[in-house]
């Protein structure tokens, strides 16, 4: 059995790590098998066990196969193991209907259930603030919070009514250290200058939403100044910009809605539609 302490540590070191992985857990077993109930191993993004196990190579090789697919979907499940000679493993193969039942190759003649339990660390908003009193950000936060994402403010002077999940506030902080990821959406709203800097720092990071709250004069200015820099046009037509879905909103919070409304669409695989820019094609509705 895993030590409890030492299995808890290792956890936590990969959630610090933003590691995604997968527990694998014997639940119920029938027959002859090497894993018993509540053996247990971690499964790495790459599927491959990194601590633990489920009872040897057979269950396990089978076991990391499954580990991915349910880190694809983000849903847990239980997986039936048939441990089988090899006649009767390349028969159940041939008949089962169930993408939830493997047949392995090996002498042992049990059966296992093993859940599948698919752990992702939590996708990450991150505002960009432009210090002071800003009821858009506020809200942000709100909604953002709401809605599961870890949210981060960078910002040298902010006014909030809720504390983020982390608070950036160095005065020249370079976001060229801050380690993005690929599901990391950014919400540029910093009002002026520094919009085209920022923009340019995004263009070299591979993340999933850069957005920019500004009127449609400024963005086209912006634009234009990222093409000074020699920022790609295909960076360029990825920015939310105006950002926010159409929705007409007018208050502080019906516009942190419209954004969240566009970050969610964009998590989700839908482009909704946007305002059109002078030069940059709108992004059309799927």
């Amino acid at each position: 059995m895993t030590k409890v302490i030492d299995f808890t540590r290792f956890l936590n070191e990969l959630a610090e790590r933003r590691e995604p992985f997968t527990i694998a857990t014997v639940v119920r077993i029938h027959g002859s098998t090497l894993g018993k109930p509540g053996f247990k191993a971690v499964v790495s993004k790459e599927g491959r066990i990194i601590y633990g196990t489920v009872g040897g190579v057979c269950p396990e090789s089978a076991i990391a196969t499954m580990s991915l697919d349910a880190l694809r979907t983000g849903k847990a499940k239980v997986v039936k193991v048939y441990l089988e000679d090899a006649k009767d493993a390349l028969e159940g193969t041939l008949k089962s209907s169930n993408p939830d039942e493997i047949y392995v190759e090996t002498n042992c003649g049990g059966m296992m259930e093993i859940y599948v339990d698919p752990y992702l660390p939590a996708d990450r908003l991150i505002l960009v603030g432009q210090g002071g009193k800003d009821d858009i950000e506020d809200s942000l936060v709100k909604f953002g919070k709401a809605l599961g994402f870890e949210t981060i403010v960078v910002d040298h002077l902010p006014v909030l009514s809720e504390d983020p999940d982390t608070l950036i506030t160095d005065l020249d902080y370079d976001l060229n250290k801050f380690a993005f990821t690929e599901s990391d959406s950014v919400v540029v709203l910093t009002k002026g200058e520094r919009d085209a800097g920022i923009l340019e720092v995004l263009s070299k990071k591979n993340i999933r939403f850069a957005g920019l709250l500004a009127s449609m004069q400024r963005v086209g200015e912006d634009v234009a100044e990222l093409r000074r820099r020699g920022v790609s046009q295909p960076f360029i037509e990825t920015i939310h910009a105006p950002i926010g879905v159409d929705i007409g909103a007018v208050s502080p919070e019906e516009i942190a809605l419209s954004i969240m409304a566009d970050v969610v669409a964009t998590k989700r695989g839908k482009h909704l539609p946007h305002k059109a820019l002078a030069g940059v094609p709108a992004k059309q509705a799927t």
